[in-house]
């Protein structure tokens, strides 16, 4: 088996992390190494085992202190996650690298990974799409953080059409509100009365 071989190089990385009695003490720093080769090497019709490596490779860079690296390699996971299209994890993976680029503070990449499943919610919308509206409103917390409001307006809408569909008014309602609110902070007016104008005509949709 040669020495680059992915499933050799895991089965090394997997033994680094586990604690034995001559091994008191887990050698993340190897062991992220070869997860991270692992994932480099899986070539075509290995996509699933990439991906796992890929998400050990980021656990890895967490226990090494290094969010940013451990998010990158989460993204990764999440790229392949969407080749598989196994749309519900794509959401996870996205999430928690938004998640570890917050810690860094890196709200623009946060903000970016969360649109960049965008896709997977759109998905999403005809088999999950409770779990397609959660992607939309995190995407839209996430870019309201940073400030960049008028970049969730798209989102906004999206989630309030889903609710529409499963006739949750009330709920549609309130996202159209927020949604009237982020336009108030990026001072678009027009936006804002539209939206306000929409929240008002949910009523009657409710008694129809």
């Amino acid at each position: 088996m040669a020495a680059s071989d992915p499933d050799q190089l895991m089965h090394k990385a997997d033994k680094l992390t586990k604690l034995s009695f001559t091994r008191w003490n887990a050698d993340w720093r190897n062991a992220t190494s070869l997860y991270e080769h692992a994932g480099m090497t899986h070539g075509h019709g290995m996509i699933t085992r990439a991906k796992d490596a890929f998400e050990k490779a980021s656990k890895g860079q967490e226990m090494l202190s290094s969010p940013w690296d451990a998010a990158k390699h989460m993204e990764s996971a999440g790229a392949l996650a969407k080749e598989l299209g196994n749309w519900k994890e794509v959401y996870d993976l996205y999430q928690r690298a938004s998640e570890l680029y917050i810690e860094c503070g890196r709200s623009q990449a946060a903000s970016d990974a969360l649109c960049a499943s965008f896709f997977a919610a759109s998905a999403l919308k005809e088999k999950s799409p409770d779990e397609a509206i959660r992607l939309y409103i995190d995407a839209c917390s996430v870019l309201e953080e940073d400030g960049k409001e008028q970049m969730s307006f798209d989102l906004y809408r999206a989630a309030t059409s889903l609710y529409v569909k499963l006739k949750k008014y009330e709920d549609a309602a309130t996202l159209l509100l927020k949604l009237a609110l982020a336009a108030d902070k990026s001072n678009s007016t027009h936006s804002q009365c539209k939206y306000a104008v929409s929240e008002n005509l949910l009523p009657g949709l409710m008694l129809s």
